[in-house]
């Protein structure tokens, strides 16, 4: 959940997505235990303050996904702090209202198939480039080999609704890089679980810092396009275990 996005919207969509199900039945246990604690990966990598922040999966085979629920602790997080969601954002298992982030996470599904796993954060140094509208120039190795390229910015756009689910949409369809920068907010990542979205928050939050503290001693060296393809290619597709 996104602790600054927490002001409830005048609308009877928005209310019904704030809705916990009526009773816990203990669904897709496994996966709501993982889920919690990739949590876990966010604070001790320093990218959530508070209860700000999420992480959600898709259920293989379902048409739902469980996420974070809203205002929940990450201290002692368990998988009843996880929340069934069709879809359309509806809470269908667990008794806490899902995150307000949910629409933007649903709208996110269903429009992007290959997505299994999102994360959002409001990470210092990526959080102060989204307040400049700046994308992350691609003037690092590891940038190259994580994002294929700069990390873009996303529109500007409301939280409680699918506002910023169709920023996301709109800013990474048809490109490599699985961040985004919100305008004026924060990260949003996408990837082929959950762990892979963390892992791109963790990354994204590493190079905002790192070409931060670059520009600060003077303007970062340009990679030239046909190296980063050639970097990019090599990490996805050759580099670790196989």
């Amino acid at each position: 959940m996104c602790s600054a996005c927490d002001t409830p919207a005048p609308t009877s969509a928005r209310l019904t997505v704030r809705q916990a199900a009526s009773e816990e039945r203990g669904t897709h246990r496994e996966q709501r235990e993982h889920v919690a604690a990739l949590h876990g990966l966010l604070v001790s990598n320093a990218l959530v303050t508070w209860t700000a922040g999420n992480v959600s999966e898709r259920v293989p085979g379902e048409d739902l996904f469980v996420i974070k629920g809203s205002g929940v602790d990450y201290n002692g997080l368990t998988w009843e702090g996880i929340t069934v969601c069709t879809l359309d954002g509806t809470a269908v298992d667990g008794v806490r209202a899902p995150s307000s982030d949910t629409d933007a996470h649903a709208y996110v599904y269903r429009n992007m198939p290959d997505v299994n796993g999102q994360v959002h954060t409001h990470s210092t140094y990526a959080a102060a480039w989204a307040a400049r509208a700046e994308p992350v120039p691609c003037v690092l190795t590891a940038m190259a080999d994580e994002f294929g390229g700069p990390i873009p910015i996303g529109p500007f756009a409301l939280i409680g609704d699918d506002s910023i689910g169709r920023g996301i949409v709109e800013t990474l369809s048809g490109h490599r890089s699985p961040a985004v920068f919100m305008q004026n907010h924060g990260v949003f990542t996408i990837g082929k679980s959950a762990r892979a979205a963390v892992k791109a928050a963790v990354m994204a939050e590493d190079v905002a810092r790192t070409v931060h503290i670059s520009r600060q001693l003077g303007e970062p060296v340009p990679i030239a396009q046909a190296d980063i393809d050639a970097l990019y290619e090599r990490y996805q597709n050759v580099y670790g275990q196989k």
